[in-house]
């Protein structure tokens, strides 16, 4: 039976109760990989009207950076560049940046929170948008990353004649990325 903390109001809680959270953090953050990979699942038949499901389409927009020799963290940012379209509808790339910015680089980070629109420059014409909404961020460093990410595997990755990927091909790869945060408030006692 697990242990549980004894305080009502978190003012009143003790170092006991702290070291004994900390613990059940060490073991509910082990098994993120596998949350991360379910709710990813979430895409599966989704197409929202898209050529091929959200699923199919993170999917071959990881692959495509797989194939260009990207690193596995970049690989797994492409992976769950649209994880945020279950819950954030309206802000998905903000979603997806907020679960990757622990255990990402800043430019990879950045890259994932401006996805969106700089996907806008493809389509943002057709809704009456301006397209090149992009170009408020072109002073950032990362703003050439970003505008590569989308022309060669963001935009290009909903091909309905491809065959079908399975998610345990990248499995590794989302356990390696996602086993230790690289900057977090509470590092230290992760550690």
């Amino acid at each position: 039976m697990t242990q549980t903390a004894t305080f009502k109001v978190m003012a009143d809680s003790s170092p006991q109760d702290w070291n004994l959270i900390i613990e059940e953090q060490r073991k509910f953050g082990a098994v993120l990989p596998e949350r991360i990979l379910e709710h990813l699942m979430l895409l599966n038949k989704d197409y929202g009207g898209f050529p091929v499901d959200r699923l199919q389409h993170c999917m071959q927009t990881a692959e495509l950076a797989a194939e260009d020799g990207r690193d596995d963290e970049y690989v797994v940012c492409a992976l769950l560049h649209d994880i945020g379209d279950t819950l954030g509808s309206f802000n998905h790339a903000d979603v997806g940046a907020a679960i990757l910015e622990p255990f990402v680089s800043e430019e990879n980070h950045w890259m994932i929170k401006h996805h969106a629109i700089f996907q806008g420059y493809n389509f943002f014409h057709h809704l009456g948008m301006d397209r090149n909404m992009r170009d408020a961020y072109r002073d950032s460093p990362h703003f050439e990353r970003t505008e590569e990410f989308i022309a060669k595997y963001d935009n290009p990755a909903f091909d309905y004649d491809k065959p079908a990927l399975a998610l345990e091909l990248f499995t590794p790869m989302v356990q390696k990325v996602f086993a230790q945060p690289k900057s977090n408030v509470y590092q230290s006692l992760l550690d």
